[in-house]
């Protein structure tokens, strides 16, 4: 099976190319990606344990799902299709922003990605890829924003960072 790939951007999200997944990680090259958040009609977000055989960040809590958009795919579709294949659900989604961050890790890798963050809701429980996904949980925005500070060893550095700016974007909403 081929390695999947990734689109390579510039900063202006501009497609400048493809590359192996991995290799794209180990040389921290500027990709796109996407992170989907799915809350409830008590405003809680769904949070996914990642599986334990996930080759970095095993077992660490994330937002719902979170992936790389394939060639000719629109941020949309990426992330339904994605929806679908790590928590068993469809949801209706709407990107909210999109921002670039660098990520190392302990192993090697580096996540530098040009990231699409959308929101969709859902009501009910996922049926999870165990391939994927350990476990799941709802939680209120404010219970992460403490836990996160609280244990931040128990969240994946990019969940951390797109959290404050999703927590940030959601402030903003019920602003208005």
């Amino acid at each position: 099976m081929k390695e999947e790939q990734v689109i390579l951007v510039n900063e202006n999200n501009e497609q400048i190319g493809t590359m192996a997944k991995m290799e794209a990680h180990e040389k921290a090259v500027l990709h796109r990606a996407f992170s989907v958040f799915i809350t409830n009609d008590r405003g809680e977000i769904m949070l996914q344990q990642r599986a334990a055989s996930k080759y970095h960040s095993p077992l660490l809590w994330t937002n719902t799902c979170c992936s790389h958009q394939r060639v000719g795919e629109t941020n949309i579709e990426a992330g339904k299709r994605r929806l679908q294949e790590e928590m068993g659900f469809q949801a209706e989604l709407k990107e909210l922003f999109s921002f670039i961050y660098k990520a190392p890790f302990d192993n090697g890798l580096t996540e530098h990605e040009l990231d699409h963050v959308m929101i969709g809701t859902y009501d009910s429980e996922p049926n999870i890829n165990a391939e994927e996904v350990e476990g799941w949980k709802w939680m209120s925005p404010e219970d992460i924003k403490e836990d996160i500070s609280n244990n931040p060893n128990e969240y994946t550095a990019w969940f951390k960072i797109i959290f404050d700016k999703f927590y940030e974007h959601l402030f903003k909403m019920s602003a208005k």
